[in-house]
């Protein structure tokens, strides 16, 4: 780490950049040496966390110390559109585009990068459904409405997918030669055990493929332009919901 951190000064310089010290943090992850990480003649400060682009990282990856500023940030948002929430000559599609745009983009700016544990993506979806998108569509708690057909109605898709392909999309725009892009599609060999097939995060991401009509080249050739990607992911689910509904 250390011969890292003297090394950076020198490749910054070539670029017109100059790191400041003070600036600087460490945190530490499985690390068992104290020694203090030294740029020019000052000891960077070591931390448990720090922000980065407005994400949270700290010793456990930082999802769940990300989500807890998010709702208070969403929650800010939110309110400031009540006027909008609550107009009666406003129809609920229409309602719903701000919503994505000004307030479910805040909660999930950077979540590619979240750790996808059963409890973060629960505490992200109640959060959307239940204080949000149900409150547009004015669905009170003795409605007895199944989160599918909330869903359907505000044509959203469950966040642990969209957090999937948020992330699939972000790893494309990587190198050809970047690990994490090769891992997309690597193939482990070898016998299975006995038993029934086990539903895996390959064999999910590949149906969802078929249902698209596209394989990997053709999906790193649409990640590289974000805006179409967004629309390419956006457009995945509708059907499958409608589906569901009926």
């Amino acid at each position: 780490m250390q011969s890292k951190t003297e090394a950076l000064p020198i490749t910054s310089k070539s670029l017109g950049l100059r790191i400041h010290s003070g600036k600087s943090k460490v945190l530490r992850s499985g690390e068992k040496f104290e020694e203090a990480i030294i740029l020019g003649t000052e000891a960077l400060e070591e931390v448990v966390s720090f922000t980065y682009l407005g994400r949270i990282i700290d010793l456990k990856g930082g999802t769940d110390a990300d989500i807890k500023p998010r709702i208070r940030k969403v929650r800010s948002t939110y309110t400031q559109l009540q006027r909008i929430w609550k107009a009666g000559n406003i129809s609920q599609k229409i309602k719903i585009k701000p919503c994505d745009s000004n307030v479910k983009s805040v909660f999930l700016y950077g979540c590619e990068t979240w750790k996808a544990t059963p409890g973060a993506i629960k505490k992200v979806q109640t959060f959307i459904l239940n204080r949000y998108m149900r409150g547009i569509l004015r669905i009170k708690w003795h409605d007895r409405v199944r989160n599918e057909e909330v869903w359907r109605r505000t044509e959203q898709k469950p966040v642990e997918e969209e957090i999937r392909w948020c992330w699939i999309g972000h790893t494309q725009r990587k190198p050809h030669n970047n690990v994490t892009r090769q891992a997309l599609q690597w193939n482990p060999q070898g016998n299975r055990g006995r038993g029934r097939v086990r539903e895996t995060w390959k064999r999910c991401v590949e149906r969802e493929m078929t249902m698209m009509g596209k394989g990997w080249s053709q999906l790193g050739k649409l990640a590289q332009d974000r805006s179409g990607w967004h629309l390419l992911v956006r457009g995945l689910y509708p059907a499958k919901r409608e589906g569901q509904g009926r």
